[in-house]
Order: structure tokens, then C-alpha cells, then sequence
């Protein structure tokens, strides 16, 4: 059950992909992703594929439906890997590398280091999937920086001869050719100067896109650790009537006490022995004079009458990370708050038509499925 709860958001993660790939509409409604197998559904929504896409089409199918098998099938993957950067030819990702990389994400993602391991060049080519860039700026980028540096250094070296020339300054003087030889720069210096001047040059043109890259992770999901815990106790806060405090079970003795605003919604009675989705690597604080050390997701309707805590799928393991399919990465150890990075982050987690938690459209997963709340079309916070 667990499995098939998985490969139901792969449909859902694949659909948006697909469509975001190849510029359409990616509102496709649930129901038509859930009564729909993966074949089906990627008929729907690209109308005349290549056939070696269709036979990636057929991978994906059988992967899914070969319940046990999936590791001989990531074997033969990771062996046609081992000879090309994508499925297809060449460099760049096509709808093949999409729905294949849809449909095994989620099993990787829940595999152990040691057995993830075995595929280095899966890994490789999900890693290139989801960051294509990292390629062309290690191909491209680096020549035609120090060409355009060059450029402007012959450019410069030019303005500067005929500046010299408009002066009246002659560049050798019969007369006395010591002072000549004197005044003409070495060999060795110019080199030197050139070569200071371009490497001046490349810095600050890589310092653009370096930055951009930090201030797209800093936007990632992947920078949370979201975990699944469980309420072992609550109760009233003792200065603030609109808070509660709950102590927090992650599993393998890891508990933390955790202030949240929800005494406008339910009696401490009602959060104990409840399930919840909470970001663990915030910054530890206190909350009017009560140490708090982590922040439980919830889903809050626009007026924000009914707030409900975002609800695990049975079977979700205690200290289980949330993944994210598109959004692989290690969280960060401790957020920033100068970064502002949650305020960057939270705009972007709703629950959907069926109440089902999202980051951007791709649902919150577990190894049992994805996370829920009654509240469908919420802001999650």
C-alpha cells in the first residue's frame, strides 16, 4: 500500500513536470491523475511522443507495476546510464528523463545510503536532472568569460595607444633610445597586467550567476528538515492564553518541547497522541519566556478561523524526513533568521482541491504516502 501511495504522487509530480517542460497548463485535476496509469496519463498530456520515448514510457509502467522488481530494473537503468548523460541522446532532458525520473525518485529517496550506492550513475543523472546548469556553466560558461575579458583588455590596451598618439607622445625617440627602452613597458609586465586585469574581469562576472544560484537554495524546500513526530503531551502556556506547549516525539529518544499558537483551536487534550509534520532545524527560541525548538505545519483557511495541524499518512515513520520529488538536497543545519529563508518558502506551501500538502504543486511524501489536512486550498504555516 505504501508503495502505490508513492507512485500516485509520482503521476502527480510527473504531470506537473511534463507539462511545466513543455509549456502547458500544468492544472491537470487529481481525478484524472488518479484513474489514469502512467502510460495513460502521459497520452493525455503529450499527444505524439518518439518511440524511444515510448519505450521509457513502458520502464516507468513496469517499474510501477513490478512490485519487488524494482531494483533489477534500476540495475538495467543504471547500466544504460553508465554510457550517456540522459536517457535519450545528448545532453539535454527530454520527457523520457521526466517520467522516469518521476516515477524511481521516490524509491531512491527512501532507499539507505549503502543501497543507493549501488547506483552512482542513477544518482549522477537525477542530480544533473534536477541542477541541468551545473553542466553548461562547467562546458561554456568559463571560455566565453575569459574571451569577452580579452576583449575588453585588447580594447583597452587600443583607447590607451591612441590616446597616446592624439597627446603628441611618440613611442621611440631616435634621438635617445635609452629613454626609449626605459619608458616601454616589459614583456613580462604586460603579461602580468593582462593576466591581473582577467582574472579581475572573471570574478566579477561569475560572482552574478554564484549569487543567483544561493538565492535560488535559499528558496528550496530542501533547506527544511520537515520530520513526522507525535504528540506526547500539551499543555497551556503559561503566559499566553493563545499558546499552547507540546512535547514532541521524533523516535530514537528524540524529544523536543515545541510552542505552537493553537489553543484558539484545540485543548491540549486533543493534540496528545496526535501525528504531526514539523520543521525541526529551525532556530531554537523562546516564545514568551518558554523555549521552543521546532514549528508545527499547519493548514489555516483564508480567514483564518480553522487551523489544523498537517496530518502524517498511517505508517509514517517517527524522525522520517518529508522528500519532495524535483527537490533533492541535504537541509541546512540550523536556519538562518537573518536570511529570512521560511518567509522565502512558506508563500509556496498550500494544501490542494483534496486537502493534500504541497511545496509548488509537488506533494509533501513519506514512505507511506503524502501528507494531508481536512482543510483542502489552505496556506500551510
Amino acid at each position: 500500500m505504501a508503495a502505490a501511495a508513492d507512485f500516485t504522487q509520482s503521476k502527480q509530480a510527473m504531470s506537473y513536470a511534463l507539462c511545466k517542460h513543455l509549456n502547458l497548463d500544468p492544472s491537470i485535476s487529481s481525478t484524472l491523475i488518479k484513474e489514469n496509469d502512467i502510460a495513460s496519463l502521459f497520452s493525455h498530456i503529450v499527444t505524439s511522443p518518439q518511440d524511444e520515448v515510448k519505450k521509457w514510457v513502458e520502464f516507468s509502467s513496469n517499474f510501477v507495476l513490478s512490485d519487488g522488481e524494482q531494483h533489477a530494473l534500476l540495475g538495467n537503468l543504471n547500466q544504460h546510464l553508465s554510457q550517456m548523460s540522459v536517457l535519450l541522446a545528448g545532453f539535454k532532458p527530454s520527457a523520457a528523463d521526466i517520467i522516469v525520473f518521476a516515477t524511481v525518485h521516490v524509491f531512491m529517496c527512501h532507499l539507505s545510503d549503502s543501497e543507493s550506492q549501488k547506483y552512482p550513475n542513477i544518482l549522477r543523472w537525477m542530480d544533473y536532472i534536477q541542477h541541468p546548469k551545473k553542466a553548461d556553466k562547467g562546458d561554456g560558461e568559463p571560455n566565453s568569460k575569459k574571451a569577452v575579458s580579452g576583449q575588453k583588455i585588447a580594447d583597452k590596451s587600443d583607447g590607451a595607444a591612441d590616446s597616446k598618439k592624439a597627446a603628441g607622445e611618440v613611442p621611440g625617440d631616435k634621438a635617445n633610445p635609452t629613454s626609449a627602452k626605459n619608458n616601454k613597458p616589459s614583456g613580462d609586465k604586460k603579461k602580468v597586467q593582462e593576466k591581473t586585469a582577467g582574472k579581475t574581469t572573471e570574478a566579477a562576472a561569475e560572482k552574478a550567476p554564484q549569487k543567483s544560484a544561493e538565492k535560488d537554495s535559499e528558496c528550496s524546500v530542501s533547506i527544511l528538515n520537515i520530520q513526522v513526530g507525535v504528540i506526547r503531551k500539551a499543555w497551556k502556556h503559561p503566559s499566553a492564553d493563545s499558546l499552547l506547549v507540546e512535547e514532541i516525539d521524533l523516535g530514537d529518544g528524540n524529544v523536543r518541547q515545541v510552542v505552537s499558537g493553537l489553543a484558539k483551536f484545540f485543548s491540549p487534550d486533543e493534540l496528545v497522541n496526535r501525528h504531526v509534520v514539523l520543521i525541526t532545524n529551525v532556530k531554537p527560541g523562546k516564545l514568551r519566556d518558554v523555549m521552543s525548538a521546532g514549528l508545527v505545519l499547519c493548514a489555516s483557511n483564508k480567514d483564518h478561523t480553522v487551523v489544523e495541524p498537517l496530518i502524517p499518512p498511517e505508517g509514517a515513520k517517527l524522525g522520517e524526513r518529508i522528500c519532495f520529488a524535483g527537490f533533492d538536497g541535504k537541509p541546512e543545519d540550523v536556519l538562518n533568521p537573518k536570511k529570512k529563508q521560511l518567509d522565502k518558502i512558506t508563500p509556496h506551501l498550500r494544501t490542494d482541491e483534496n486537502g493534500i500538502a504541497t511545496f509548488r504543486g509537488v506533494p509533501f511524501t513519506t514512505s507511506a504516502g503524502p501528507c494531508r489536512s481536512s482543510v483542502p486550498n489552505a496556506d500551510v504555516k
